[in-house]
């Protein structure tokens, strides 16, 4: 293969048959769980990176299922996504993602910076209840439970809190095990068609893990949940600030 082919093909491991296609990527029936919890702010300022700023003591526990996306087929979704503000702009830290899929851990890590590994999220009803679980191998990790449809949620608020800006830590080694990029990189949800949203009383309990470690950001307090239904876009992203300049 001539070097002007493998820059024109390159844009993904493997070179010849990447683990993920070219995005954006579009989701169908994505479906949350969403518990909003109040946690120690302490905590929370230790672990968000400057420049992004802590505003409240408050952490948002995911369960997401993805039944139907293009190019990352059928997985489920859980962790921690913490509210900051970056520039006067409110919106949200990804702060850990563990996932049952391949590509999406491939490509999340390695075009926009997620933090995913790999473990065991699920989410579904059960008679009268939503329920979120995750396992890191064979251990519980965390455990959410939502009454299912218990109210409808103001659906223009719902779609305004999906539409604000998140932020994520991408870092990725150079061969000697330096960071060869270290920036925040931002990125937005578009083109959503939301289906339902709804709330209803929830609890969350996190398990202490040394590798799954959720419980490091503790329940205090459960503030909200909410239950979600959308189709959405997953835009690629852009860097707002490189910690290697």
């Amino acid at each position: 293969m001539k070097e002007q082919d493998v820059r024109k093909q390159a844009f993904a491991m493997p070179l010849t048959s990447p683990a993920y296609p070219v995005g954006p990527y579009r989701f169908y029936n994505r479906e949350y769980l969403i518990i909003t919890y109040r946690t120690d702010m302490d905590r929370l300022r230790a672990i968000v990176p400057e420049p992004l700023q802590v505003t409240e003591p408050l952490v948002k526990y995911e369960f997401i299922r993805m039944p139907d996306s293009t190019g990352f087929g059928d997985y489920t979704e859980s962790g921690q996504v913490i509210p900051v503000s970056f520039e006067g702009r409110k919106g949200g830290y990804t702060h850990c993602m563990f996932l049952d899929d391949h590509p999406p851990i491939a490509g999340g890590r390695e075009l926009w910076g997620f933090p995913k590994k790999l473990a065991k999220p699920s989410l579904r009803a059960e008679i009268d209840t939503l329920i979120g679980t995750l396992h890191y191998g064979s251990l519980p990790v965390a455990v959410g439970t939502m009454g299912y449809k218990h109210r409808e949620l103001d659906k223009a608020a719902t779609k305004a809190s999906l539409e604000m800006p998140n932020w994520l830590l991408k870092i990725i080694p150079h061969v000697d095990g330096s960071p060869r990029i270290c920036e925040i990189v931002e990125y937005y949800l578009s083109d959503i068609d939301l289906k339902g949203a709804w709330t209803g009383p929830a609890q969350l309990e996190l398990f202490h893990h040394a590798l799954a470690p959720v419980a490091e950001l503790p329940v205090l307090e459960v503030v909200s949940a909410s239950h979600i239904l959308a189709d959405l876009t997953l835009d690629l992203g852009k860097v707002v600030h490189d910690y290697l300049k």
